[in-house]
């Protein structure tokens, strides 16, 4: 999607009565990122300079968004993450989560999915690619799933065929089926 296309589509998105949580250890950050959500009309109600202030807050008020920077000390940004998703907080455990970094390497935009967060954006970041990125978190649609020791969003964002072979076992074997059952009826065909 094209910045103007992401820009169009939020117009149907009223982001006014969004109660929006910013964690960000650095003031400048915090300030910068609060300032930027201001600039589309969404007023942060709570803005928290550590993880711990965060989950003080979350276990009592709904929250509708979080912004949340990936480095921050004793409770990083990741953990954060991983813990409100976990934490059976019901709307909060479920609220959409975009993470900020300064330093994106592929491990972190991994670990950023893996933890539970819906999207990531790099440090420093246009107002319009944040902008882009609620309207997209706004309107995902993905489930969220408990596999293993992750509870979030469907990390699976394509419609259609996964790249490469299919690996799930379950695919593979409705699709066996699917083969098998094809075979026998056109086996019957040409006997008949």
């Amino acid at each position: 999607m094209s910045g103007l296309e992401g820009l169009r589509d939020s117009a149907v998105i009223n982001l006014t009565g969004a109660v929006t949580m910013v964690v960000d250890d650095s003031p400048f950050g915090l300030d910068i990122t609060a300032s930027a959500l201001l600039g589309f009309g969404i007023k942060t109600r709570y803005a928290c300079h550590s993880a711990a202030e965060a989950i003080d807050i979350l276990k009592d008020h709904p929250i509708d968004l979080l912004v949340v920077d990936t480095e921050m000390p004793e409770m990083d940004g990741y953990e954060l993450v991983r813990w409100l998703r976990r934490s059976g907080l019901d709307p909060n455990a479920f609220a959409p989560v975009i993470m900020t970094a300064t330093h994106v390497r592929r491990s972190r935009v991994t670990e950023a999915r893996d933890c539970g967060a819906n999207f990531v954006i790099t440090k420093p970041f246009s107002a319009a690619s944040l902008l882009e990125r609620i309207v997209f978190v706004a309107r995902d649609t993905r489930p969220f799933l408990e596999v293993g020791d992750y509870f979030g969003p469907d990390r699976r964002f394509r419609e259609g065929k996964a790249p490469g072979a299919e690996r799930r076992a379950d695919v593979l074997r409705k699709m066996k089926h699917a083969a098998d059952k094809a075979a026998a009826a056109t086996g019957a065909e040409q006997a008949g």
